[in-house]
């Protein structure tokens, strides 16, 4: 049955459906209405609901859930998850489960309640300290925040890793219809968790590695698992990318004011086409390589100081010029503001076969 919901509410009938039986954390703008739809529907299902005294103390209690097995999870905003990046570490360096959902608001510092998108770096290049990496999922819809939260849960368990939520105000705040799907009780068996049974008093969960040759061993295992990741699970969407001559590049809110304006370019007689990763991390990178052979420009669409460009810049390796439209502090393009652009990277090329 289909519902009206919010976004910050898809998240967690989403994560109840998947099995998620416990949630830390700590409200903040505009991320309250996880932690506010948590502490109804975890306790109705048989879970646990802590507000913890800090976004500090709530990563640590994640921490804690996953090392006894429990699907957990906690949300927060760009100023929380700052505070959460050191637990982040840790998870990562224990191989340990998790699901953090991040709705980004303007920064930096407390910045203002605005969507942003400005917690890019942060999140999927590991804003905490050592060599990690996070699953990084970045849905466009209110249907894929519960859509890609159930997902998360399950790719945290396959790969034993922290897997992030990574949306933006709009889509937090915003009101869609929405499938949430019946509890699908698929929760794995973990024989590594520390459950204070007999059993498992030979399990340790631990980043700790006092030799360096114990640690360069686990951090090659590490990054063994990430590069199977990025062969087994980089997602994306394409709109009208085959016979494209202008690529343009963006994700979560961004992507659907972008395809808006593909489409008001379509209908102008300007072939432009859209890329959108839904993972972050493993991106796309080998798909916008391929098709940006294939076009005269390139073009991001961003709500942050040009933070996703990198990974496009670094995918495209020079064989196209990668031009940057972007709006922060809680500013958003309007389709129009993007078709400008593409018109005017469209009159260029035009310019100049021109010459």
């Amino acid at each position: 049955m289909r519902r009206l919901v919010k976004g910050n509410e898809a998240v967690i009938q989403a994560a109840v459906a998947a099995g998620c039986r416990a949630f830390f954390g700590y409200p903040i703008t505009p991320a309250s209405e996880i932690a506010e739809s948590a502490a109804t529907w975890l306790p109705r299902s048989g879970g646990v609901f802590v507000q913890a005294e800090s976004e500090i103390g709530a990563i640590q209690m994640v921490y804690g859930a996953s090392s006894a097995g429990v699907r957990c999870m906690t949300a927060s905003s760009g100023p929380g998850i700052s505070l959460m990046q050191e637990g982040i570490s840790y998870i990562a360096g224990s191989e340990l489960p998790c699901v953090i959902v991040d709705i980004m608001r303007g920064g930096p510092g407390l910045g203002n309640i605005g969507p942003e998108q400005g917690d890019y770096l942060q999140m999927v290049k590991g804003g905490g300290h050592g060599n990690y990496r996070t699953i990084v999922l970045a849905p466009n819809s209110v249907q894929e925040m519960c859509d890609l939260t159930i997902l998360a849960f399950e790719l945290a368990d396959k790969y034993r890793n922290p897997t992030v939520v990574l949306a933006d105000g709009v889509l937090g705040q915003m009101m869609e219809a929405v499938e949430i799907p019946a509890p699908l009780n698929n929760a794995p068996a973990k024989p590594w968790a520390v459950t204070g049974d007999a059993s498992t008093r030979a399990n340790l969960v631990t980043s700790i590695y006092l030799q360096h040759e114990q640690l360069e061993a686990h951090i090659s295992k590490l990054t063994e698992k990430y590069l199977a990741v990025a062969r087994a699970e980089c997602r994306w969407q394409e709109y009208c990318v085959e016979d494209a001559d202008l690529l343009l590049v963006a994700y979560g809110i961004s992507s659907r004011v972008t395809r808006a304006a593909a489409e008001m370019a379509r209908s102008e007689g300007i072939k432009a086409g859209l890329l959108r990763p839904i993972t972050l991390f493993p991106f796309p990178e080998r798909r916008i390589h391929e098709l940006s052979g294939k076009v005269h420009s390139v073009v991001v669409a961003e709500l942050s100081n040009g933070q996703l460009i990198e990974d496009v810049r670094l995918a495209v390796e020079g064989r196209a010029p990668v031009h940057l439209l972007n709006r922060t502090g809680g500013m958003i393009p309007t389709a129009e503001d993007i078709l400008d652009v593409i018109k005017k990277m469209e009159s260029q090329c035009v310019g100049n076969y021109a010459q």
